[in-house]
């Protein structure tokens, strides 16, 4: 019995494993921006002048920033360029001052997550040229290094690290702490806050997502077994019922096909539940690797909320 079990199972294996689900997570956490948590930010360059107040590129840029201050980012980036196009036309134009104005359009096309047109806007302007000196040259290098990472640009992503490294060490170790959590990359996380010299919230975070984690490799041999006990295991009580169910039904119909000498509509039945069950397992298995996301997700949202660590949680100055 023993002997006729262990082939059983390591026939199963063999079939299987063509449908495994690799248990790695790939989170999309996110922030939702605060008007609140941006007004308590100071704008880093000079305030207006009383004359560049009156002059109307003074006028245009001060809405601007009431709109950008309420997050009304797509009012207030049409406001900064009317304020440039001014500023440009005027005798009294700085070049500070238009360098200025061209950081809060990339800034407000940023807290809108347009990242293509932050990496456009800032190809175009003169910001490319800044230095150390440039009041929101920190906030800059923060932006840029999002950008392109959600634009899928390493070369250059890679670039601006080496800039916020050389510049700005503490940021750049809370930069690397928020990558590592934003991707879910576990090895990287512990071994981050292995060099803490006590216990931190990156291990309550590696912590909780161990415990309550579902293990994918057991979800398919569950569902594997007994057709449904996968969905079960992951709490998913009506596909688990569903599941069972259907592999039942068409289990039963082929038997029956066969035990009356209806050969052909007995193999086709088979396919079809070769079909179901199989898949049945490939679901479970994906089903367990997606409730794992969501459980990351929700314990790191928290930990990058409160700790700050989301690149736009990290800016210095506002408008």
């Amino acid at each position: 019995m023993n002997k006729k079990l262990s082939t059983y199972l390591g026939i199963l294996t063999l079939f299987t494993s063509c449908y495994r689900v690799p248990d790695q997570i790939d989170p999309q956490v996110s922030y939702a921006l605060q008007d609140a948590h941006f007004q308590n930010l100071s704008s880093g360059f000079p305030p207006l002048s009383s004359e560049e107040k009156e002059s109307p590129w003074g006028i245009e840029y001060s809405i601007a920033r009431a709109f950008a201050e309420e997050l009304d980012l797509y009012r207030a980036v049409s406001t900064f360029k009317r304020a440039a196009i001014l500023l440009d036309l005027s005798i009294e134009s700085k070049i500070e001052r238009g360098i200025e104005v061209e950081y809060d359009i990339l800034l407000c096309y940023f807290l809108a997550k347009k990242y293509d047109s932050v990496i456009e806007s800032f190809e175009k302007s003169d910001l490319a040229h800044v230095d150390q000196s440039f009041p929101a040259y920190q906030d800059l290098l923060l932006v840029l290094h999002e950008a392109y990472r959600e634009m899928d640009n390493p070369e250059k992503q890679e670039k601006t690290i080496e800039l916020i490294e050389k510049s700005f060490p503490v940021t750049s170790e809370e930069l690397k702490i928020s990558t590592a959590i934003r991707q879910g990359n576990l090895a990287m996380i512990d071994q981050i806050a292995g060099g803490f010299q006590q216990n931190s919230y990156l291990d309550n975070l590696l912590d909780c997502y161990a415990a309550n984690k579902k293990s994918v490799a057991g979800a398919q041999a569950l569902n594997a077994l007994i057709p449904g006990a996968g969905y079960l295991y992951i709490g998913q009580k009506k596909s688990a019922l569903t599941a069972f169910l259907l592999n039942g039904l068409f289990i039963t119909a082929a038997v029956q096909f066969f035990l009356h000498d209806h050969i052909a509509a007995g193999i086709i039945t088979t396919g079809f539940e070769t079909g179901w069950y199989f898949g049945g397992i490939y679901g479970a298995g994906e089903e367990a690797k997606f409730y794992n996301e969501k459980l990351y997700e929700r314990a790191a949202s928290i930990v990058l909320n409160e700790h700050q660590l989301f690149p736009a949680l990290m800016l210095n100055h506002a408008f």
